[in-house]
């Protein structure tokens, strides 16, 4: 690019969103990260915050129309804003899995179609869709999330091909268990079955225990930044068990890869 290269994150409050900004501003990019709320906000040195719900038409239409007035274009998008949800398929209200679909999904629509005619306009662009491993690996107490997550796999594969023909290409990339809040902060399901409280008791047990021993944000920022300026390619992993993981569910027979998912889970 023959401008600095202008990024938008969504969420980057903290975690993967937070460290993704600033790899950006050291590769020396003009980064604007979104948050809900600009008070509450933590200035982080070359972060243009902006305020936006994703969840939110209005809200995402106006903070895109901000960072167009600031800075006349926009280059990169990373949808990284979204939340899980803990609980048993049959534990999860019909509205609790609507309300994760709206940040997660919908969310990552509302952007897109947002800044799209402006990258149409400029005849380039790129699109980075945090994914997850449970976008392809399905794990049980995460039914409603790995669902988002597949949905957002599906919307992002149609998205390229449609957009490919304007100079426009989207990445997703799948993390795996990563040092942030997301799982400690995850909300569980308000209803809550007996019968499941053994598993689900082991499989939290045993994501809390992975979460603690998993990759830095910074190694997912790492797989960004290459998504965004590398060689394009529909799906990166970040570098060990994501990659591993990945190679496992496409070449592995499907018997050994749920029998080594159940052990890593506590489910025996």
């Amino acid at each position: 690019m023959t401008h600095q290269p202008v990024v938008l994150i969504t969420g980057v409050s903290s975690g993967i969103g937070l460290a993704t900004a600033k790899k950006f501003v050291a590769r020396g990019c003009r980064v604007f990260g979104t948050v809900r709320n600009l008070e509450k906000a933590i200035p982080t040195t070359g972060v243009e915050l902006v305020e936006m719900d994703v969840r939110s038409d209005a809200s995402v239409l106006a903070g895109v129309l901000n960072v167009i007035n600031r800075a006349d274009r926009i280059g990169v998008l990373v949808n990284n804003a979204g939340f899980n949800m803990v609980g048993a398929v049959e534990e999860t209200t019909p509205a609790e899995a609507a309300a994760l679909f709206d940040t997660n999904v919908l969310g990552t629509l509302r952007v897109s179609q947002a800044v799209l005619p402006h990258m149409r306009t400029q005849r380039r662009g790129r699109i980075i869709n945090v994914s997850s491993v449970l976008g392809f690996l399905p794990a049980p107490y995460m039914g409603v999330y790995a669902a988002s997550k597949h949905a957002v796999e599906g919307l992002s594969e149609s998205l390229d091909h449609e957009v490919r023909q304007f100079g426009i290409r989207v990445t997703l990339v799948q993390p795996f268990y990563t040092k942030t809040n997301l799982e400690a902060n995850s909300p569980q399901a308000a209803t809550s079955i007996d019968d499941y409280d053994r598993e689900r008791k082991a499989v939290l047990h045993a994501v809390s225990a992975n979460v603690s021993a998993g990759d830095e944000p910074a190694a997912v920022a790492n797989t960004i930044v290459e998504a965004a300026f590398g060689p394009w390619r529909m799906r990166r992993t970040p570098p060990g068990q994501a990659s591993l993981l990945s190679k496992l569910r496409r070449f592995m027979p499907a018997g050994p890869v749920d029998k080594s998912l159940r052990k890593s889970l506590g489910l025996g």
